[in-house]
């Protein structure tokens, strides 16, 4: 782009609102949804869905809690006729729904459009028209503003004469391109329009504002909405109603700005498929309000179902990285974010479900909306310790001692970076297993009993049979514990050539057949070297002498390598 024109573009203009409120607002309330995924999501597929497709689709809306839901362009051709006919005559629209139908503002379609609704239950008739000085001038050839209000007023008009015919209808009137049109005959197109409607606080008239192409920043948009909602005459009676699209990657920010700003009501579709770069993205706005506590009154507890069902009928991919849907948008490669979600995690064990939310890189709790916590963490080369110890714990019940993070963690990853991709969680399992746990070679454990030396001493004997280089042997010691003894065992042998530095041991799962995990950290002597071994073993204390014999062989591993 060095040599780009980019002076054929302009700044676009800003609304004179010096006194905005929406900036120091919040909201504190979930917007009435209006999906358009049967309509503005479907006609920018490049297969449109079938019947079958949409009808799968509008079961699916209205499983999720949608109260209205735009089903089509009826006057378009005939699939979509056909389809509003058969929602209407098979009875499949629940009484507290309504659909919606968009139809231009021209005769023919509209009575085309009523002909479909007939026998339909507080359906909402979407008129609209395109009202901005570019499509005035391109679009509709040079129009003055007259003209284009007439448009609308004419349509508005026709709309109430025929209102015998659904006498519990409901309007709605969109001005076209309302972000790039001017703020002032907005207002006085939309005013017009409800001149004609004459709309009570009973039966408010529905005010669609798009913001059909994104031209600037989503502040532009808030503003634009507020400047609106200030100088509507009859404000009570009117829903205002969003409608963005994702030009300039801000759909639901623009939503967010102008629902702070007064808006009630928000048309998108579901995971924000739609002309160009897209509509607004419902789910994501919906989980947004959820995560800073405003239940957004619809039901996405499972939102890889939602997801599924909508990639089958549009054949869209949900990407990745799509916020709270995508495959990976729970998942920690990156070390320092893996082990502060890992002390998170660890400290949320014990506390109440309806405790707050307080883990570091998580918005919301995965659980919320049917995910699970095995994909959180997902370890390559680029993970870290507290990664690798997280998924040992979380997938297969080992609670590592923090110093014990650094050597498994450091092995795993470098078997990822020799794999060049992540490892899944049976193959980390599978590592550690091989190379910590109940290492066997040069120094074996078979069996071991032991007894106190006297009633009144707490010093006990252990007797052990082993196996030292395939060759049997049994190790007799005395000392305060069987670990102890069995430290001291190894040194009558000749064989100690290190410190007992630390040992602990948990259940790796309940009730009495459960096995158990030991850990042991012993130090080299000639440099101090720590080493920790694993043991696991359905006895506690046979656990604890597999992870000292364990941790023993692997020192002396080393020392061989070395």
């Amino acid at each position: 782009m060095q040599h780009a024109p980019v002076t054929k573009y302009r700044p676009f203009p800003t609304v004179s609102l010096n006194d905005r409120q929406w900036a120091s607002r919040t909201i504190a309330r979930a917007p009435i949804w209006c999906s358009v995924d049967l309509r503005d999501g479907n006609q920018a597929l490049a297969t449109p869905m079938s019947v079958a497709e949409k009808l799968e689709m509008f079961q699916l809306l209205i499983s999720l809690g949608f109260k209205e839901i735009e089903i089509g362009f009826p006057s378009a051709n005939d699939t979509e006729f056909a389809f509003c006919r058969q929602l209407i005559e098979d009875n499949l629209v629940p009484d507290d729904v309504s659909v919606q139908v968009l139809v231009q503002c021209r005769e023919h379609l509209l009575l085309r459009t009523f002909d479909a609704l007939r026998g339909s239950h507080r359906p909402i008739i979407h008129i609209y028209n395109s009202t901005s000085p570019l499509q005035r001038r391109i679009t509709f050839n040079n129009a003055s503003r007259a003209d284009i209000k007439k448009i609308a007023t004419d349509a508005a008009s026709l709309v109430k004469r025929l209102s015998h015919v659904l006498p519990d209808m409901r309007l709605q009137y969109s001005p076209e391109s309302f972000s790039d049109t001017e703020p002032e005959f907005a207002l006085e197109v939309c005013e017009a329009v409800m001149d004609i409607w004459q709309p009570t606080r009973a039966e408010p008239i529905i005010l669609n504002l798009p913001e059909t192409v994104q031209w600037t920043t989503p502040n532009v948009y808030a503003d634009q909405v507020e400047w609106f909602l200030r100088h509507l005459r009859e404000r009570d009676k009117a829903i205002i109603s969003l409608h963005t699209h994702n030009d300039r990657g801000t759909g639901v920010a623009a939503t967010e700005l102008a629902l702070m700003a007064g808006a009630q009501r928000v048309e998108g579709t579901l995971f924000g498929n739609g002309e160009r770069t897209g509509n607004l993205d419902i789910i994501t706005t919906a989980l947004n309000l959820y995560s800073r506590g405003v239940h957004p009154g619809l039901d996405l507890s499972d939102v890889a179902a939602i997801r599924r069902t909508y990639e089958r009928c549009t054949r869209m991919r949900v990407h990745e990285r799509h916020p709270y849907a995508g495959d990976l948008v729970f998942t920690a490669f990156s070390g320092s974010h893996q082990d502060a979600i890992k002390k998170g995690m660890d400290l949320r064990k014990n506390a109440p479900d309806d405790s707050p939310w307080e883990i570091p890189y998580l918005t919301i709790d995965p659980h919320d909306i049917g995910c699970s916590y095995e994909a959180i963490i997902r370890v390559n080369s680029q993970s870290g310790k507290g990664g690798v110890a997280y998924i040992l714990d979380r997938e297969f019940g080992f609670d590592l001692p923090k110093t014990m993070h650094p050597p498994v963690g450091d092995l795993i990853n470098a078997r990822a970076d020799t794999a060049q991709r992540d490892l899944s969680p049976s193959e980390i399992h599978q590592c550690f297993l091989e190379n910590f746990v109940n290492i066997a070679t040069p120094l074996a454990f078979q069996y071991a009993k032991h007894h106190h030396v006297s009633d009144n001493d707490t010093t006990i004997e252990l007797v052990a049979d082993v196996l030292w280089k395939n060759e049997p042997r049994t190790l007799v010691a005395q000392g305060n514990g069987p670990i102890n003894a069995l430290v001291n065992a190894i040194e009558s042998e000749g064989w100690k050539n290190f410190a007992l530095k630390d040992y602990r041991s948990h259940s790796l799962g309940s009730g009495s057949a459960a096995d158990s995990a030991a850990y042991v950290a012993i130090e080299r002597g000639i440099d101090k070297k720590i080493f920790w071994g694993c043991g696991i073993d359905s006895n506690i204390e046979t656990a604890g002498f597999k992870a000292l014999i364990s941790a023993f062989n692997l020192l002396n591993t080393n020392n061989l390598e070395q």
